[in-house]
């Protein structure tokens, strides 16, 4: 169940067309548009005639968000602070990944509390306020995502984490500390992700124009228990089919693929493709959820290398 929940995006919700993914729809829509009053009423009115449900969380969360992507930071703090009241009340009632709503709303409200604290001034607060999250949810779905935004603020510059390559799909992996002199570029990619797919034909030009100065690629990757369309599929079958994928997509590439569950918790990949970009010495110059142009990649990949 973890494991799918790291997968389910907002989309999933709103494909569904309950009346609780067209709240989320219109909140956001709202919300995007700057229009935060009119966002604030419809979840108003839905709980006036519903009550607190995860998805009325799930829609006040987005609120936060497109706060936060403003810089509006008083109602950014203002919306994270209700959606964490909100969520944490109902965890008294339900676990945490009993549905997918409530982990969406309240990594939200993590997120947007501590980059509402960076973006005032307050950096080494919100990197302890989310090690602190870490590890009370470590054992969750959120893991992975309060990962991520504690790496967004603190990894850049500093030694890179371990990077489990016991188990693995093709050519065997040299492990980090093998790779220094090198640069690194990894790759997190899942079976499912089609940005990662697209993000293919950028990364064998890199690796063309790159490689024979000291460019590697890796590209870990997880299960997430299923294959195509979603069907539910056993570990071996799902590596039978994350295989065919890597061939079918990613045989341009010269690549070792780890794969490991651990990996994406801790280097907080709860965004596919996510890309790393390490030094010779092994520090991270660049740490980017989201997919990459060439264009926005190959200078840092061309300053990393060097001459």
């Amino acid at each position: 169940m973890m494991k799918r929940l790291i997968a389910v995006t907002v989309w999933t919700l709103l494909a569904a067309g309950p009346a609780s993914a067209q709240l989320v729809r219109q909140v956001r829509a709202a919300a995007g548009a700057g229009e935060y009053a009119r966002g604030e009423q419809l979840v108003e009115a839905y709980r006036r005639e519903r009550g607190v449900t995860a998805e009325m969380i799930l829609a006040l969360s987005w609120l936060g968000r497109a706060a936060q992507a403003a810089k509006d930071w008083e109602r950014a703090e203002k919306h994270a602070v209700e959606t964490r009241t909100l969520a944490l009340a109902e965890l008294q009632k339900r676990p945490l990944d009993a549905d997918e709503e409530l982990p969406l709303a309240l990594g939200a409200s993590i997120e947007v509390q501590a980059h509402t604290m960076a973006g005032r001034g307050a950096r080494s607060e919100a990197v302890a306020f989310l090690q602190q999250e870490l590890s009370r949810w470590r054992a969750t779905s959120m893991r992975a995502r309060i990962q991520k935004n504690l790496h967004l603020l603190s990894l850049t510059g500093q030694a890179a984490p371990r990077l489990e390559t016991a188990e693995y799909l093709g050519a065997k992996p040299a492990t980090l500390a093998k790779l220094q002199g090198k640069t690194v570029l990894l790759f997190f990619w899942a079976h499912w992700c089609g940005e990662c797919k697209q993000t293919a034909p950028v990364l064998e030009r890199l690796q063309r124009e790159y490689g024979a100065r000291g460019l590697v690629i890796v590209g870990p990757t997880q299960r997430y228990g299923y294959v195509a369309g979603g069907r539910d599929a056993s570990r071996e079958e799902e590596t039978r089919y994350i295989d065919e994928v890597r061939r079918n997509f990613y045989g341009g590439l010269e690549m070792s693929v780890p794969l490991s569950e651990e990996n994406f918790g801790a280097w907080g990949s709860s965004t596919t493709p996510t890309i790393v970009l390490l030094d010779r010495g092994g520090r991270v110059r660049l740490y980017h959820p989201g997919k990459m142009s060439y264009e926005q990649l190959a200078p840092v990949v061309a300053e990393a290398v060097g001459k």
